[in-house]
């Protein structure tokens, strides 16, 4: 989260909000771009979000829980939006300087995440059936208002990675603008291009009991390559891990099956996703340093990303030694 957001939060926007949402007491939970907490409302358990309008506009943030919801109508398993105490599925709260935290409700999913349940076959299946039920339904959206369409993958808005990047990165720019500009000159269609989650990784959906998965956070959804959201899973399934090609051998078969029950996908788009693994790999680089001094970084998982990563990219290293195409049925 960008410290100018940080300064701005305090416990009246907190209060207000939790008020605005129909909420008692709540739990703080870790969130990386918003404040996040789980709360009760009656019966109802629930999580509260909130974010910031110098991040995303009201007009997106209703863009994205009007994707959400049009999923859950049509059984998709995502964790629904729901409505404040006053019917608003945003509430705007003036922040004193000229912009608005933005608050907004959904479902608590209930389970664990998938690495404590384990990685099975067929929870890797499933994983792959959900992200094919999110393409296939895609196909069909329109937002119901116009204004609240979300952003192309490639609008300012949501390409900030140059202004995070360290000084004295200029290698490591070059490369960003090269693998953007690749990216640029793929095709589009209404087959391979539409709107997707962008950030579905195991972090972003819990398994109960009965092993049904729901999916949250759609916070980045942009118009973009379905390839894209398959290229996320495979980086965060593989991501500091030892042995990532082993790992990914054995998982990506099966999830491209579960996938293959809700979606098709031309198989010659498997060729395109390093590329998107390596865009996602100097953005995440560079939201690190927007967010922490990496210096006096502490968390094992972000010092392990970061070991070595710059020269990596600097070399132009492919983010993993795998051949997509070997993974075409």
């Amino acid at each position: 989260m960008e410290q100018r957001i940080r300064d701005r939060y305090n416990d009246r926007v907190f209060s207000e909000a939790l008020k605005r949402l129909g909420g008692g007491a709540a739990e703080p939970l870790d969130g990386f771009e918003s404040f996040i907490y789980n709360f009760e409302r009656g019966r109802e358990e629930l999580v509260l979000r909130i974010g910031h309008s110098l991040r995303r506009s009201e007009a997106l943030i209703l863009g994205e829980v009007d994707w959400i919801n049009f999923l859950a109508d049509r059984g998709a398993p995502v964790a629904r939006a729901v409505r404040s105490e006053r019917g608003h599925l945003v509430e705007a709260l003036d922040d004193g300087q000229g912009g608005s935290f933005l608050a907004t409700s959904f479902v608590r999913a209930r389970g664990i995440p998938p690495y404590r349940r384990g990685w099975s076959s067929g929870l890797t299946q499933d994983y792959g059936e959900l992200i094919g039920a999110l393409h296939d339904l895609s196909r069909s959206y329109e937002p119901t208002e116009p204004a609240w369409r979300r952003p192309e993958w490639d609008d300012p808005l949501m390409l900030d990675v140059e202004r995070f990047l360290p000084e004295g990165d200029e290698e490591v720019r070059s490369a960003y603008r090269e693998v953007l500009e690749r990216i640029a000159s793929f095709p589009r269609d209404g087959n391979s291009y539409g709107l997707i989650h962008q950030d579905a990784h195991g972090g972003n959906f819990l398994v109960d009991e009965d092993g049904g998965i729901t999916l949250f956070d759609f916070d980045d959804c942009v118009y973009c390559w379905y390839a894209f959201d398959l290229a996320m899973v495979a980086f965060y399934r593989v991501c500091t891990l030892d042995e990532p090609e082993r790992i990914l051998r054995g998982f990506f078969p099966d999830f491209l099956a579960g996938y293959a029950r809700r979606a098709s996908l031309d198989p010659e788009w498997l060729r395109w996703i390093p590329d998107f693994l390596t865009l996602r790999e100097i953005d995440l680089y560079a939201l690190l340093h927007r967010s922490f001094d990496v210096e006096a970084l502490e968390d094992p998982w972000c010092v392990r990303f970061l070991d070595g990563r710059r020269e990596r990219i600097m070399e132009r290293q492919p983010f993993i030694d795998v051949d997509f195409c070997e993974f075409a049925s």
